[in-house]
């Protein structure tokens, strides 16, 4: 097959961190001339998993399936966390020609590259190299770029997969980081977003005084027209002095997303999280005493063993209380390997579900007044969606009633129906 002849599409499931991965492998199909398609007119599809949770593992099953029934002939490469995790399992599914791990997913396009009948790039050729080679603003459908600064986590919170799936912490030097960032810039994106596994540990296995509120200070230094968006945040990880240096920056967004995990210490612990609730609210008071305007979402699970009634109204009295943006909510799913899929007293899979129904609910109503206290601010914001709708910095999404081009920088008033006036 020639080069000019492979046509792909690329699958992902789950995080950030997957997303970033994703480009990454994008940049190293199309730096050998391959091109986007949909999956059902692919020679090959990557599909990049996630095994968070049982339902991740079983919607990975599902496209990978549907895939093959869809376009007999395509060639199905499969990496991510289910991957790792399950390498047999996800072999046996139909049209698997290759399962990548996590370890080697950096690599990937090279590793197969005479798998797939291309020969080998210069420009791509071990996965640590620039992101954002051959991408621009728009690929995927993504008009900001996810740019992964760090991969791995340390932490042993008991119902967490991922440590076993990615490994120990590693982190990319502050000058490849910022080579990387200046490539992007150059390549018309306006909007990164700064991601990694534990992104709080970032420069710690560097030894060499490397730091999250050091890659954020370079980051705010940089003379360009661009935003950094900081991704996924432990609470324990977000210190005073990084709060202080998004607070005093245009370029840092007023974006934290802090993942809580429940409302009561005691889960907490069961949970080996290490911070209490009054810790978490005080972050929080921190976080919107200094910047008004600034969006904080969180995580949360329902259903940890052993919570009971009384822990799940801790969490629903503790949300209650918190001025937070919008909640991502997850049933708790055992993970095979995990100290939490050994303890007893599980939560009945329908109770499970209506403590999620609840607490979303909860986070919808947190979502709404967030949006009621931005009626009729004027602030910048980010053309996405082909130029239909717009981001602002504190993660609002508005209609617009005027088209503009993607990935361009306009002023809006919002609008109590949540629409940006073009100001």
């Amino acid at each position: 097959m020639k080069t000019d002849a492979l046509k792909y599409a690329v699958v992902t499931f789950g995080c950030r961190v997957n997303q970033a991965d994703s480009l990454l492998v994008e940049d190293g199909l199309r730096a050998r001339g391959a091109t986007a398609v949909p999956p059902e007119q692919a020679d090959l599809v990557v599909v990049n998993t996630c095994s968070v949770t049982a339902s991740a593992d079983q919607s990975a099953r599902q496209i990978i399936r549907r895939i093959a029934r869809s376009n007999p002939s395509v060639r199905v490469v499969v990496t991510g966390c289910y991957a790792t995790r399950r390498p047999d399992e996800v072999s046996a599914l139909p049209n698997v020609v290759r399962v990548v791990a996590n370890g080697a997913k950096d690599a990937l396009v090279s590793d197969i590259a005479q798998d797939i009948g291309v020969t080998t790039a210069e420009r791509f050729s071990d996965g640590d190299g620039p992101c954002g080679c051959t991408l621009e603003p728009g690929t995927a459908g993504r008009t900001a770029l996810t740019l992964r600064v760090q991969t791995g986590c340390d932490e042993q919170c008991s119902y967490c997969i991922i440590p076993q799936t990615r490994g120990h912490g590693r982190s990319r030097p502050l000058g490849h980081v910022i080579d990387d960032v200046r490539r992007a810039i150059a390549a018309g994106y306006k909007e990164i977003a700064i991601t990694g596994v534990h992104l709080g540990s970032y420069g710690r296995d560097l030894h060499d005084c490397s730091s999250l509120a050091g890659l954020l200070l370079a980051l705010a230094e940089i003379d360009e027209d661009v935003l950094f968006r900081v991704s996924s945040l432990e609470p324990m990880d977000c210190t005073d002095d990084i709060v202080e240096i998004v607070a005093s920056s245009s370029r840092l967004a007023p974006h934290f997303h802090l993942p809580l995990q429940n409302g009561s210490d005691e889960i907490l612990r069961m949970m080996r999280r290490p911070y209490t609730v009054s810790f978490y609210a005080a972050l929080v008071d921190r976080i919107t005493r200094l910047i008004p305007h600034a969006a904080v979402g969180s995580d949360i699970i329902v259903g940890f063993p052993g919570e009971t009634a009384r822990h799940f109204a801790e969490t629903l009295r503790t949300l209650e209380q918190m001025p937070l943006t919008y909640l991502h909510v997850f049933p708790y799913s055992d993970r095979p390997g995990t100290s939490a899929s050994q303890l007893r007293s599980k939560v009945d899979g329908i109770e499970i579900r209506e403590r999620a129904r609840q607490i979303r609910e909860t986070g919808q109503r947190m979502t709404q007044r967030f949006r009621r206290s931005q009626w009729g601010r004027v602030t910048r914001a980010l053309t996405v969606d082909d130029g239909k709708s717009v981001v602002t910095a504190n993660y609002l999404k508005l209609r617009l009633d005027v088209t503009y081009p993607r990935n361009q920088w306009i002023d809006v008033r919002v609008t109590e129906d949540l629409r940006g006036e073009v100001v």
